[in-house]
């Protein structure tokens, strides 16, 4: 999206997320004269991105639970690897909107959200308003599962559906968790399925991550004269059950 500092159109799968990120020469009040900056992260689906029409939160006038949940783990998950000192006192917000959605949603946002986030420094500096870049590492997320007694990666709404186990792994280029939700169903995770889903994941990281790089090396190839930067991200047959 050429409005935007940096963006990134993720498809995993039948799921698609347009990710964006957008730079601002402020911080939240409470953050001022610090000299570091700040990341935040909003996620949402539009109505035609499922099977039955999801209600706008703006129509309802809040958003629901899982909403907030799924933008404050997008938050979390970038800022691990942020150096807001190199930031300054400027804002990012990652915006990540649900196109289409078949399973892994969040993990499909934090995956392209890192994508924009790395687009939108570059072109930050690029401009002459970044002396370096203040990524310290990047960051992807998959899901995996138990389904029929086998581990899965990337599972769609269907796997999900009837998991006796799902999780979703946010792990760092270094091989750093960030963060893993695992949910048993019917019958409890045991510790060695655990480090089995683990070992998954981490396999499917390592493949986005290069998918990652693919499409930041791509965007840069064909940057927009003016300074906008975009990619599009295929990461379908790096995460796949």
């Amino acid at each position: 999206m050429r409005t935007a500092t940096g963006s990134a159109l993720i498809s995993v799968g039948e799921t698609r997320v347009i990710c964006t990120a957008s730079a601002e020469e402020s911080v939240p009040r409470w953050m001022a004269g610090k000299g570091t900056g700040w990341l935040t992260a909003e996620y949402g689906m539009l109505p035609a991105s499922t099977g039955t029409r999801k209600q706008r939160d703006a129509t309802r006038g809040r958003q629901d639970g899982r909403t907030v949940e799924i933008q404050r783990l997008i938050g979390r998950s970038l800022r691990g690897v942020v150096d807001f000192k190199a930031l300054g006192e400027r804002t990012i917000y990652l915006d990540c909107d649900v196109l289409q959605a078949d399973g892994g949603t969040r993990c499909a946002s934090i995956t392209g959200a890192y994508v924009a986030l790395a687009l939108a420094c570059a072109s930050l500096r690029a401009a002459g308003r970044l002396e370096r870049s203040p990524l310290s590492g990047s960051v992807a997320a998959v899901s995996c599962g138990m389904v029929g007694g086998r581990p899965l990666l990337d599972l769609d709404y269907s796997e999900d559906s009837t998991a006796e186990v799902d999780a979703n792994v946010v792990m760092t280029d270094d091989g750093g968790l960030v963060e893993v939700q695992a949910t048993a169903e019917r019958t409890p995770l045991s510790r060695a399925h655990l480090d089995e889903l683990l070992a998954l994941a981490g396999a499917g990281i390592e493949q986005l991550r290069s998918a990652q790089e693919q499409a930041i090396a791509a965007a840069a190839a064909g940057a927009n004269p003016d300074g906008a930067n975009a990619a599009d991200a295929d990461a379908g047959g790096a995460a796949s059950s």
